[in-house]
């Protein structure tokens, strides 16, 4: 498959799972304390740096794009499903959504103070995640903040492994190879929190957020 041919079927089974994904995604974002804690800290330190445009990529219904909102930022929604789009539109009337693929923003470079990609990455194949970070790195100013969350790989020395999500295909990844692609770009990490297996009762994956900082030296520096 692809990557266009991917972008399209993500796009297609989450136009048809939309309704039913929102429902789910609103409550389970509800009920999870501690990645508030590290959507908050993100808002604060962008917020500390002086604040600017922040976008949340793959923000579905838009419930953490208001998170953030709510935590005094300037954020915006990008998702690729026209259809999460507009429910994300009619729920936060006045907010910025847009369709569109993280991994080819329509942002100039530096022109973020930061991006969010809260479980978004999982939905991109292992040969294509180093573009897409290096992408989410590009857009971002010096200084900027960068907090990535996904379902993680824990102490088996790979790099990504698939998995059977419930809408698209999707991917764990090492919160270490993440951490590298970041740095080879240009944002250095901060802080992780990973969250112990126990603590999904679904799969019983660790949960890894990630907090990375755009350097002045850029990719490759």
């Amino acid at each position: 498959m692809t990557s266009s041919e991917h972008l399209a079927t993500v796009r297609a089974d989450y136009d048809d799972m939309a309704d039913a994904y929102t429902a789910f995604v609103r409550g389970a974002f509800a009920d999870q304390p501690l990645n508030h804690v590290m959507v908050q800290a993100f808002a604060d330190l962008v917020r500390q740096a002086g604040g600017g445009a922040v976008a949340d990529v793959g923000c579905g219904p838009g419930h953490v794009t208001a998170c953030l909102r709510d935590r005094g930022v300037d954020a915006f929604g990008i998702d690729l499903s026209p259809q999460l789009v507009a429910i994300a539109r009619a729920a936060h009337p006045g907010v910025r959504f847009d369709v569109g693929d993280m991994g080819s923003l329509e942002v100039a470079p530096g022109g973020l103070a930061g991006v969010l990609a809260n479980y978004s990455i999982i939905h991109t194949p292992p040969a294509v995640l180093p573009t897409t970070l290096a992408e989410l790195s590009r857009a971002l100013a010096p200084g900027g903040y960068l907090l990535v969350s996904f379902q993680a790989l824990g102490g088996t020395g790979a790099a990504a492994e698939a998995f059977d999500h419930r809408v698209s295909p999707a991917w764990r990844y090492s919160p270490d190879h993440v951490a590298g692609l970041l740095r080879e770009n240009g944002a250095d990490e901060v802080s992780r929190l990973v969250i112990a297996p126990g603590e999904d009762p679904v799969r019983g994956f660790p949960q890894a957020h990630l907090l990375a900082r755009r350097s002045a030296r850029g990719a490759g520096g």
